[in-house]
């Protein structure tokens, strides 16, 4: 063939690589999700660190005469917990402090006795966003006495490097942990899915390229998941269409036999139609018997030839739709089907209901649709028949019924396949399939409706447009 062959996606660009960014993507996702309340936690954790060390120093000075202590020891108490000042409040409104002289000013205070989770993160978010060192003071419960406060004055700026420290080894963590994720994950879905996916599109290109070779039909695998279905549907989808083309290639070879013999065919029964008007002109009773008969089957045999050469050309129908009223083309048909005598082929009666609309569409297509129906319904046995139309509201119904034996369960399930959907010895079966064909080209759709013993019916549905514009 001359188109060339579709190269598979690079690496950037594949399934893959996707898989892998978007597992590392979700996996970071999913690690910002925990970060945001572990550094919560973390700040917490430091805080409620602070008034521990706090409370240590306190014990200190309340293990001291008098619960005092000289400068020099304070210092050293207060500097063991980075504080500035400790302050410690209980009920009995007796205050112990431990301070530096001049202590800073206090820039935010910070009560960890009620504090809720959500306020946690955004006091949290608030210190990680601070450029300046802020002086906190933290109110919390005594650890050894719950009617107790301490309160604790210390800068933000250590706990803010803290913080950003652990944030970065939780940073660093995450990274490890996505890309370990990703890459297992990556290894599981190449093996379970990409992999078998390329070999399936592998095959489905080079399947494109040469369907006729068998070399290149997928060999499924026995999994039980949707890529082993995928893998034994493209296999028997493979295997259908290479016996497809096969039998079209074959056919394709007999058109063209058909069509050189139908040609030669058509000219001897040219002759022989010659041969019968003479013999038509002698007045020999025998011959005046027989003539019937042999008409009927020369006639027979062209029409049979003329159906075969027209769908073995596979000529695509030209619509010339023109307007028409579509009791005109019943007439017509009852004209031209109707049998003069009782033995000649034909129909006894047609009849019709509804028949007042103004179709636009190619009349003499039409008329090969209605003449077709009816020829395959005296054939059948049939005496009579009534063509009925009625206005829906998409299309335009016409039930095509006649008062045959009706047609037998196997011929309906290949009704409309050349050369094997008639019930009629002898017969093509082309002339259903030609029929279709041209309300096909009309828009429309033409199926067996019913039949039994009682007759058959057969649907014509044409959309509303190929109904005159005063009637659609």
């Amino acid at each position: 063939m001359s188109r060339k062959r579709r190269k598979n996606p690079s690496l950037p660009w594949g399934l893959s690589a996707r898989l892998l960014a978007l597992t590392v993507l979700f996996v970071m996702l999913a690690e910002v999700l925990i970060y945001v309340p572990s550094v919560s936690r973390y700040r917490k954790a430091y805080l409620e660190d602070q008034i521990a060390k706090a409370n240590l120093a306190i014990l200190a000075v309340e293990a001291s005469p008098d619960n005092v202590v000289g400068e020099k020891l304070a210092m050293n108490l207060l500097l063991q917990a980075g504080a500035y000042g400790i302050v410690l409040k209980e009920p009995d409104r007796r205050m112990l402090m431990l301070k530096e002289e001049m202590p800073p000013s206090v820039d935010v205070t910070y009560d960890l006795r009620n504090v809720m989770f959500p306020e946690w993160i955004g006091e949290a978010m608030m210190t990680l966003l601070q450029s300046e060192n802020r002086v906190m003071r933290v109110i919390a419960d005594s650890p050894h006495n719950g009617a107790a406060t301490i309160e604790v004055l210390i800068d933000e700026r250590p706990l803010r490097e803290e913080m950003l420290a652990f944030s970065v080894r939780i940073l660093q963590l995450s990274i490890i942990i996505s890309l370990f994720t990703a890459g297992l994950v990556f290894l599981s879905l190449q093996w379970l899915m990409v992999r078998p996916i390329q070999q399936i599109t592998d095959s489905m290109t080079r399947f494109r390229e040469n369907p006729e070779d068998e070399s290149v039909t997928i060999h499924p695998t026995d999994r039980t998941d949707e890529i082993g279905v995928a893998q034994r549907e493209l296999a028997a989808m493979q295997e259908n269409l290479r016996a497809a083309l096969r039998q079209k290639t074959h056919l394709a070879a007999l058109g063209a036999a058909v069509a050189k013999i139908n040609h030669d065919l058509r000219n001897t029964l040219s002759t022989a139609v010659l041969t019968s008007d003479h013999l038509a002109s002698i007045e020999d009773p025998e011959v005046k018997r027989v003539m019937p008969r042999l008409s009927k089957a020369i006639d027979r045999a062209v029409a049979l030839c003329s159906q075969t050469l027209d769908f073995v050309r596979d000529v695509r129908i030209s619509i010339q739709p023109s307007v028409f009223q579509l009791n005109e083309l019943v007439l017509e048909l009852e004209s031209t089907v109707r049998r003069p005598s009782t033995d000649s082929p034909g129909l006894d009666k047609v009849t019709g209901a509804g028949l007042g609309f103004k179709i636009n569409a190619d009349q003499e297509q039409m008329f090969r649709v209605f003449s077709n129906l009816a020829l395959n319904a005296a054939e059948a046995g049939a005496r009579a028949v009534q063509i009925e139309a009625v206005r829906e509201s998409e299309a335009l119904i016409i039930d095509f019924r006649d008062d045959g034996p009706g047609i037998p369960e196997d011929a309906q399930e290949r009704l409309f396949q050349p050369f094997s959907g008639t019930a009629r010895k002898g017969g093509t079966g082309l002339g259903l399939v030609i029929a279709r064909e041209i309300i096909n080209a009309h828009g429309g759709e033409l199926a067996l409706a019913d039949s039994g013993p009682a007759g058959t019916t057969f649907r014509i549905e044409l959309p509303n447009s190929c109904l005159h514009s005063s009637q659609a």
